[in-house]
């Protein structure tokens, strides 16, 4: 009787170590955005400036300052220190830069490298303006900067050159 008390405990001990563990798995997953838009971006895989294939999931669940921008770009090149500088010091935080390109995997990597950018940049050519149109850029223009919360929702954008002061303000805001 003892040994079948036993291998019943020894059984349920199993099924529950298993459970365990298949439970906290899926916990540590990602939940699936909740914005069409920003499924479809953390679907991509695109070469980060080291040429670099990156899949944009292994973000998915942080709170994103998706910026898209173009070496050519003005507005978007003068923006870039401020943006290294804010990843810099928002490090440690629940909160991920990225910068997607609307240019050349070339150019993408010969600017990163110039101006020493400190968060992931990305080169999506002209895929990264369908993307950058579905999360609401209907203008068309650059540089556009978008806030997604940690569950995959668009909660702001912005047109044009960011003011970094408002940033800092809507990051804090929207980062609950």
């Amino acid at each position: 009787m003892n040994k079948n008390l036993l291998k019943m405990g020894l059984t349920v001990a199993i099924f529950c170590a298993a459970a365990g563990a298949y439970v906290g798995n899926k916990r540590l997953e990602p939940k699936t955005p909740v914005d069409g838009a920003v499924q479809k971006l953390v679907s991509l895989n695109l070469k980060d400036a080291k040429g670099v294939v990156q899949p944009l999931k292994q973000w998915q669940g942080k709170f994103l300052v998706v910026n898209f921008w173009a070496t050519w770009c003005k507005p978007c090149v003068q923006e870039m220190p401020e943006l290294a500088e804010l990843q810099t010091q928002l490090a440690g935080k629940n909160v991920q830069l990225l910068g997607i390109g609307i240019d050349t995997p070339n150019n993408i990597s010969e600017f990163a490298e110039k101006y020493k950018i400190t968060y992931p940049v990305f080169a999506a050519g002209m895929e990264g303006t369908d993307i950058s149109t579905a999360m609401g850029n209907q203008a068309g223009g650059l540089p556009f900067t978008v806030l997604v919360n940690s569950e995959g929702k668009i909660v702001k954008s912005y047109f044009g050159r960011l003011k970094m002061e408002e940033l800092r303000a809507d990051i804090q805001k929207y980062n609950i």
